[in-house]
């Protein structure tokens, strides 16, 4: 699970960006607060889009109406929308309202099917989602009149949470529907070369997802991960330990501050072969250190949303929120390398000529990459510091003291080039705070 990204806290901002046609629309993101759409003037979804552009909902009555006047025709038209949700688990009700035809899929999974033309109807449908990501995607044709496509779902029922939910599949994917679904007291199993329930899971190649929501005091908290074969560790919606190869029993630690109240864990587990051994324990370390003094004079802070601060690449890529430093944020997800698509900032201060040491502020959201890659524009040239935003809450981390020339040419910059699996991490671009020294 994201860093407490939930479809229920996840900000909605609304960007309508159309793109000519031709152009590459913008894909899906984990998680994105908008659907990304593309137009076809044709009832196939074939050819190049007419329009590309991110909405917030699908819960559209056009009528007699064009979606798009002068760009989509009012009739004889398809669309199709995709986007990542995160989710806690349990069954959720999938509501479906169209005139005419609507598709509707969970993670490839075809769970409603009215491809044909029909005046308005409504379509009730159940569906269990496990924790974390899912892939949704409708795709809608209006032949003609009245054109209608709304989608909307809920959480029907969640499994109680005062033990581990334990998803077990007979794959080492967590993919499909789970063959097993238990609570566990605790995650401390050695079953061996045995199975975790003969006759039902495999004693091989098989994987689990458990999930829990506990309560915590503010404290930094270490924990304790020993797997044969692979896991992935997520708390708070940080990927705090990331070992999902084969590999001989190993013990993992990481190290992170939670504030007061509940988080949720998620680890992912999977066995291919031989010994299979899964167990998870954390302690509560010391409280946080006491809150940096006010700055000193002369200090220069330059926000996301401040004149001083310039950003590039693709727009549909930027997300923004009313939260981090002075209460406004911008986010976007991880590319593995520089490709032509990623997304890039700069905070540009304005210093005299001295020496300064450099801070930028980690938010408590939006922030599980473990590589932000910030350089340093200085007067000794540039410096390159790593920082693991996924390891602090709301907290301005030092990136060292550099001599400054007090021209244009000082300056911070940020991409979303981590070197870690493209989209699979979020990256915050807020503030950069410059203190003489």
């Amino acid at each position: 699970m994201l860093k407490r990204i939930s479809v229920i806290t996840l900000l909605v901002f609304v960007l309508m960006l159309a793109v000519p046609a031709g152009a590459q629309g913008p894909g899906p993101q984990h998680s994105d607060p908008t659907w990304q759409a593309s137009y076809w003037n044709n009832l196939e979804l074939a050819g190049t889009p007419v329009l590309q552009r991110a909405e917030p909902d699908i819960f559209y009555e056009w009528w007699t109406n064009s979606p798009a006047p002068g760009i989509v025709n009012a009739d004889n038209f398809s669309v199709r929308w995709t986007r990542y949700i995160d989710v806690t688990p349990g069954t959720y009700l999938f509501t479906v309202t169209a005139d005419d035809g609507i598709r509707v899929w969970v993670d490839n999974d075809l769970i409603l099917d009215q491809w044909y033309e029909h005046s308005v109807l409504t379509f009730n449908v159940e569906k269990y989602l496990g924790a974390g990501h899912h892939l949704l995607k409708v795709e809608y044709f209006e032949k003609g009149g009245v054109a209608i496509a709304k989608v909307q779902w809920q959480l029907k029922s969640q499994p109680p949470s005062t033990q581990w939910r334990g998803e077990y599949f007979n794959n080492i994917t967590l993919g499909g529907t789970p063959v097993l679904v238990r609570n566990d007291a605790a995650i401390n199993f050695d079953w061996g070369t045995g199975s975790p329930a003969p006759g039902v899971v495999n004693a091989d190649r098989f994987s689990v997802r458990w999930t829990q929501t506990l309560n915590f005091t503010a404290a930094m908290y270490r924990f304790t991960l020993t797997v044969d074969d692979g896991a992935r560790l997520w708390v708070n919606g940080h990927l705090l330990i990331d070992a999902w190869i084969d590999q001989a029993p190993r013990t993992y630690t990481g190290d992170i501050y939670l504030p007061a109240g509940p988080a949720t864990v998620e680890l992912q587990y999977y066995e291919n072969t031989e010994r299979a051994v899964v167990q998870l324990a954390w302690s509560g370390g010391a409280t946080p250190p006491p809150p940096p003094p006010p700055p000193s004079a002369g200090t220069v802070i330059v926000d996301d949303r401040d004149s001083g601060f310039i950003k590039g690449g693709p727009i549909g890529g930027w997300r923004y929120e009313n939260e981090g430093y002075n209460n406004t944020l911008t986010w976007t997800t991880n590319n593995y390398n520089a490709n032509s698509n990623y997304n890039w900032g700069r905070w540009f201060p304005s210093l005299t000529a001295r020496r300064y040491e450099v801070f930028v502020y980690i938010p408590h959201r939006f922030t599980t990459t473990g590589q932000a890659r910030y350089w340093i524009n200085h007067a000794d040239g540039y410096t390159l510091r790593t920082v693991d935003q996924s390891a602090y809450s709301n907290q301005w981390v030092s990136l060292g003291t550099y001599r400054f020339r007090g021209t244009g040419d000082d300056y911070v910059s940020l991409a979303d080039v981590t070197f870690e699996p493209t989209r699979s991490r979020l990256i915050a671009f807020d503030a950069v705070k410059w203190e003489p020294r």
